[in-house]
């Protein structure tokens, strides 16, 4: 349910709630929170260049096989708590008007999810990001990014002050310069917290954002080493999920599941003790 929104400016956000969903999982107890990024192309299976000309059609209409590709994604976020997509569809002709991240919400059986529209072709597509979270944020707000619209950044907060975790999921821009004005307008939304995490389509390599960037300065971790895209053949690292010094990482990997043309990236992270699973919103 929306409180509000202004046109190109920040809005503040209660997420979706499903409400048979809301004790169907709950957060490991070990303090561990497992998290996923993945651009999931409208649901599309690409599995070779060409296929951006012989299936491109599937971007503006409806086709049989999106269903099953949907499933699938929708198996795989099931065993993860927090996950970021990309290239949703928010509900238009080219995906049977279906709201592709309430619907992998209902397939993962997540109680909380946000969608993000962030550029409306009307009947013809609703370019989103998405949100799934099996833990209720404290705060939620959608931030439409510098440069041409079209692109946008989900900021959620689990927790209170000084030991709260903030999670950024993103997609940026192609060009360097307006990714440039993104990363600065991202940095200062995440300054004042100590856990943070970013995650997303960022279109660019780990050094770049590391070293590079406007978070050059917060001594953030890229984990992961592997190219994801394309994903039938993976040669560059786009999709990153950064970390703060201050979060335990546990596991990373990329999946080896060429469902769009980005391979999604998982993480493992071990929750400070100040943020442990008893302290942040119960899913109730």
């Amino acid at each position: 349910m929306r409180r509000w929104r202004t046109e190109r400016g920040v809005g503040l956000h209660d997420p979706q709630v499903n409400e048979h969903h809301l004790q169907a999982n709950s957060l490991p107890d070990d303090g561990r929170l497992r998290l996923l990024s993945f651009n999931i192309q409208v649901g599309i299976s690409t599995e070779r260049y060409r296929h951006y000309l012989t299936r491109g059609w599937q971007h503006l209409l409806p086709h049989t096989g999106r269903a099953g590709n949907l499933q699938r994604i929708g198996d795989l976020l099931a065993d993860f708590d927090l996950v970021a997509l990309q290239e949703a569809d928010g509900g238009s002709l080219r995906s049977g008007y279906i709201n592709q991240v309430e619907h992998l919400a209902q397939l993962g059986a997540f109680p909380y999810w946000y969608q993000q529209l962030n550029r409306n072709l009307g009947r013809l597509a609703q370019h989103s990001n998405g949100v799934l979270s099996r833990l209720k944020p404290h705060l939620l707000e959608d931030h439409p990014l510098p440069g041409p619209a079209g692109r946008g950044a989900i900021l959620v907060r689990f927790g209170e002050g000084e030991d709260a975790l903030v999670v950024v999921m993103m997609h940026l821009a192609l060009g360097s310069k307006t990714r440039a004005r993104q990363l600065a307008y991202i940095r200062e939304l995440i300054g004042g917290y100590r856990h943070q995490v970013l995650m997303g389509d960022m279109n660019t390599h780990a050094r770049d954002l590391l070293e590079h960037s406007p978070l050059r300065d917060l001594g953030l971790i890229a984990p992961q080493v592997q190219a994801t895209f394309p994903s039938w053949r993976p040669q560059r690292c786009l999709d990153h999920i950064l970390l703060s010094p201050s979060l335990t990482l546990e596991r990373v990997e990329v999946l080896a599941q060429p469902i769009s043309d980005h391979l999604p990236v998982a993480v493992e992270i071990r929750l400070p003790d100040a943020l442990a699973v008893d302290t942040l919103p119960a899913l109730s």
